[in-house]
């Protein structure tokens, strides 16, 4: 009977996630649900989302109530079959456990660093398993922008998030901040991590990063996937670039962080005072400047990827919300020989709002190329 009752769970989103507040509920119990559809939002700390339902059912209990604050891996409510009898899923309540990992018994994984090529990376790596996944994150991020990626996707194989040049903890020098100079930068982190063959994932500017990476090292690349890129186009919305490196304050950066996401509410208090506490570490916002000046010289894009992507060698797989504010999801569609795969209700942060189905997507497609 213990394959047909599935728990919904306190998520872990983050390294520095332990607990969450419950939002909403989208669903009546008793109610039938489908796999993959939304049933309750949670807010941590750091981002609200909604939890999906891992199976269809019925929802048979809501344990957590709107409002109530709960650890990582506390149990919020049931799904069920309909002939699982009443009694069982009362004995599954009563008797649930929350992982001893998940209960603070064991530690997540540290921010590491490596130094290659005179700069610090930080990194964080989870997961076992060859080849690796490397993730590059965008224009402004740092590693925490896969919170909702790296630990699914590490529960088949190793992956790894980068820090890019000038963002998060490692090193704020960007060179002339031009995406070669950027790519050249990460390579050395590649070799000194001892990546051989690796799978390439890169949201936004990591995206461009990661198509340079591809294109000069074709035998080492099993696939590269491109989330929102980047120098697929000309156009992006110059706006988001000058606000988000002349933002100070709260109010300006709220604005910002808005015109990442489809949702709005998806936008949280500590989102916000984290994307400025990124930008107030020294020498960062000096390096959104060099970078914002090669890259998106007068609110375009300085040039395209198509060039690189007319050699590239690996299997390719783009990911894009179809209500991105930032960067046109029209350039997705124009990648001709591309697996595209556009998600109509999310922005430009499709992988944290759409999160289940990009972490589906990205793993099936690396298994698919091993």
């Amino acid at each position: 009977m213990a394959e047909k009752i599935a728990p919904i769970t306190m998520p872990k989103w983050g390294m520095a996630m332990e607990e969450g507040t419950v939002v909403v509920w989208h669903v009546e119990e008793g109610a039938a649900v489908a796999a993959g559809q939304e049933v309750v939002d949670v807010e941590s700390p750091k981002i609200a989302n909604a939890i999906e339902a891992k199976q269809a059912g019925l929802l048979r209990r809501k344990v957590a109530a709107v409002g109530e604050v709960l650890p990582v891996g506390a149990l919020l409510g049931v799904i069920a079959d309909r002939e699982v009898p009443d009694a069982a899923v009362e004995a599954f309540v009563k008797g649930y456990v929350r992982p001893a990992a998940e209960a603070g018994e064991a530690a997540g994984p540290a921010v590491a660093s490596v130094e290659a090529g005179g700069r610090r990376f930080a990194y964080v790596e989870m997961g076992a398993g060859d080849p690796p996944i490397l993730l590059l994150h965008g224009f402004g991020g740092d590693y925490s922008s896969w919170m909702f990626n790296q630990a699914p996707l590490a529960e088949s194989r190793r992956v790894i998030a980068l820090d890019l040049p000038g963002h998060g903890g490692s090193s704020k020098n960007v060179g002339d901040g031009s995406v070669a100079a950027l790519a050249g930068a990460v390579e050395d982190a590649i070799r000194a991590l001892g990546l051989a063959r690796l799978h390439l994932v890169g949201h936004s500017l990591g995206g461009a990063i990661a198509m340079v990476i591809a294109a000069k090292r074709p035998a080492e690349t099993a696939s590269l996937t491109l989330v929102a890129s980047v120098e697929l186009g000309a156009e992006i919305d110059g706006g988001f670039i000058d606000s988000f490196t002349a933002a100070e304050r709260r109010k300006e950066m709220v604005t910002v962080a808005e015109m990442l996401f489809a949702d709005r509410n998806l936008v949280t208090r500590k989102l916000v005072e984290d994307m400025l506490r990124m930008k107030r570490i020294d020498g960062v916002s000096e390096a959104m400047r060099r970078i914002a000046a090669e890259v998106f010289p007068g609110g375009r894009q300085a040039e395209t990827g198509s060039a690189t992507l007319a050699g590239l060698r690996a299997p390719l797989l783009v990911i894009w919300g179809g209500k991105d504010r930032v960067v046109p999801a029209a350039h997705a569609r124009a990648l001709l020989g591309a697996r595209v795969e556009l998600l109509p209700e999310a922005g430009h942060m499709v992988h944290a709002e759409a999160y289940a189905e990009v972490n589906r997507l990205i793993g099936e497609f690396c298994a698919a190329h091993p």
